[in-house]
């Protein structure tokens, strides 16, 4: 490739990070805009906006990176653009009908992402040679999360406030049709061949059927419990038997992987210790990262009073840290062992969310906010970019897909679990609170949104607090995790000396 074609092979790959991260935000920066719209009292039923785009994203890139494997990477990615530019277009008519129909929109919105993702980063690393050109392709995919989400945030929150929410939905929707076009026009053509023979004498691809219904169901089931059983309480009956159910058909999925196919959609058997630990440290930091994010815009929205686009505002110098963290990353890499790395990350994931846990109702904004959203980016940018690079070196060039569907699927589905868990913390704190005060509301909402008085607000803080301590806990596991990781790396570096 010549300089100019490298350069636009790179902004057209990652642009599916940068509008997949502003698409999430599209419903967390206007969150009391929604809110006021579809006339919602609790944060749980909020959460499910961004919660179902989350699920289907994490869910549904387990297969879209084994299709890209087998039918071309470009063919897949093209695809994903215009079911994303379609989801994104119905979404914005969903206005006109309720919340249940918004939350399903959004969930088929995400199916989008799902399949551009994995198949972007595959296509990056099958295209780009082994080195620095490689960990730069993957550093500017990193870079375009923080990017993106301020992006979606500010133009999210500028339409909801000086014209109409929907429109957010419906400029997507055409952005999505003029980047397929370009990706069509600047992606080189890839031949697929499929690993296996069939009898009609030609290859054909296998796809791992059995493995994407146990798996695609199993993360479907638990997740909508998890995310659901904040809004009807873990007493439900349906609760519990739904995550029963998507245990099981979890259990089911690694035994298809391990046994029943020779294919896999994850090569269990394949993965090495470093790669299972970093998508464990995936997992419980962009967990937190999902809580942190999501309760900030309702803390300073809703709590402190603050519009949409101040708050857009006052989330943008992601943006900025963001890319030099990202850019650190290839630096970093070269000079470090991957768990120092995965550690630094941990460390800014229980950091950022202990600031906003700690931090007092009516602190100026320059204080723990300003700095919890300086250090936040370095979270994201350092674990995602090292964890890409690791698992497309672990794996194999006709297995990219797979390499980065892991990954990518760890980050999304996670912030979807995290928001479910935060969830059910906030609701029971809040109704602890409230009755320690004497309020006894029985089985209502112990504190409605449309309720700004002092002392449901001092209520709602509690909850939120209780979200945050849940989000430091997870970062902290992040970090123990990464530094047995360190010392189980020194000894075996010792043990080849």
């Amino acid at each position: 490739m010549s300089k100019s074609r490298e350069v636009a092979f790179i902004s057209i790959t990652c642009i599916a990070q940068l509008l997949s991260l502003g698409a999430l935000n599209q419903t967390v920066a206007p969150v009391m805009v929604l809110a006021d719209y579809f006339h919602i009292e609790d944060y749980g039923t909020l959460s499910w906006f961004s919660a179902a785009f989350s699920m289907s994203v994490g869910t549904f890139i387990l297969p879209a990176g084994r299709l890209g494997d087998m039918y071309g990477h470009k063919r897949v990615y093209l695809f994903g653009w215009a079911w994303f530019a379609l989801w994104s277009l119905v979404t914005g008519f969903s206005y006109a009908s309720n919340i249940i129909f918004f939350s399903i929109c959004r969930a088929f919105q995400g199916i989008g992402p799902a399949l551009l993702i994995p198949n972007a980063v595959a296509l990056i690393g099958r295209t780009l040679p082994v080195g620095q050109k490689r960990n730069i392709g993957f550093a500017c995919f990193g870079a375009c999360g923080p990017l993106g989400a301020t992006a979606g945030a500010v133009f999210a929150a500028l339409l909801a406030d000086l014209a109409w929410w929907p429109w957010s939905f419906w400029i997507l929707s055409i952005v999505c049709v003029v980047v397929m076009v370009l990706a069509y026009i600047i992606l080189p053509d890839e031949s697929v061949a499929a690993p296996q023979l069939k009898t009609s004498g030609r290859q054909r691809p296998n796809f791992d059927y059995w493995g994407s219904i146990t798996g695609v169901s199993g993360l479907v089931l638990i997740n909508f419990a998890l995310n659901q059983a904040p809004l009807v309480r873990w007493t439900e009956p349906y609760i519990g038997s739904l995550l029963g159910v998507g245990v099981l058909l979890m259990v089911a999925f690694i035994l298809v992987e391990l046994y029943a196919t020779e294919y896999p959609l994850i090569p269990i058997r394949g993965l090495q210790k470093d790669a299972i630990f970093a998508l464990t440290c995936i997992f419980v930091g962009w967990s937190s990262h999902g809580i942190w994010a999501y309760y900030l815009y309702l803390f300073l929205e809703h709590l402190r009073g603050h519009s949409a686009l101040l708050t857009a505002a006052e989330t943008s110098p992601v943006a900025i840290t963001g890319l030099l963290f990202a850019f650190s990353t290839v630096w970093l890499i070269k000079r470090f062992n991957v768990s120092f790395v995965m550690f630094i990350s941990m460390t800014f994931f229980m950091v950022g969310a202990l600031l906003l846990g700690t931090m007092p109702l009516h602190q100026t904004y320059w204080a723990q906010t300003f700095v919890s959203i300086l250090i936040m980016p370095g979270a994201m940018n350092l674990s995602y970019p090292a964890a890409s690079i690791l698992m497309s070196s672990a794996l194999p060039k006709e297995k990219q897909g797979i390499a980065a569907s892991l990954v990518s699927t760890m980050v999304n589905y996670s912030i979807s679990c995290g928001l479910g868990f935060a969830g059910t913390i906030d609701r029971y704190v809040i109704e602890h609170a409230a009755r320690k005060r004497g309020w006894r509301p029985g089985d209502g909402n112990p504190a409605p949104l449309s309720d700004r008085g002092p002392r449901t607000t001092a209520i709602r803080l509690e909850g939120l607090r209780g979200a945050y301590y849940f989000a430091t806990g997870l970062g902290a596991l992040g970090m123990v995790v990464a530094f047995f990781h360190i010392i189980v790396s020194r000894r075996r570096e010792r043990g080849k000396a």
